[in-house]
């Protein structure tokens, strides 16, 4: 029998699944790099990337999210947290300093009026 949990994971995975495909519709629409080690190409700055910088990152911790949440035990949780973390330390960095070389100005205007998360 499902509970209201199950019910709001799936919901949470169903909203990263889709952000996550919108993004990349996104990136290939724009024929830029989704690898943050790449260089773009594109600043996307339309779409999801008006709510956050990093929406496919969002994505991938609400499919986490929401996994942890169905799944029940506190423990799962570990997982999601663990990507976030990851990500500031090990990504994100990197990828903006990219962006901030590649687009300058324009990125830093972006990054000032648009949340890194959400």
């Amino acid at each position: 029998m499902a509970t209201p949990c199950r019910y709001i994971g799936l919901v949470l995975i169903g909203i990263g699944v889709l952000l996550n495909l919108w993004t990349d519709a996104l990136f290939k629409k724009h024929k830029t790099t989704v690898k943050p080690y790449e260089n773009p190409t594109h600043l996307g700055i339309s779409g999801p990337f008006r709510i956050s910088r990093h929406p496919m990152y969002l994505g991938m911790v609400l499919i986490l999210l929401g996994i942890a949440i169905a799944l029940g035990p506190l423990i799962s949780l570990v997982v999601p947290i663990l990507f976030v973390i990851v990500m500031e330390i090990m990504f994100i960095p990197f990828e903006e300093k990219n962006l901030e070389q590649a687009f300058g100005k324009e990125y830093l205007d972006y990054k000032q009026k648009v949340r890194r998360w959400i």
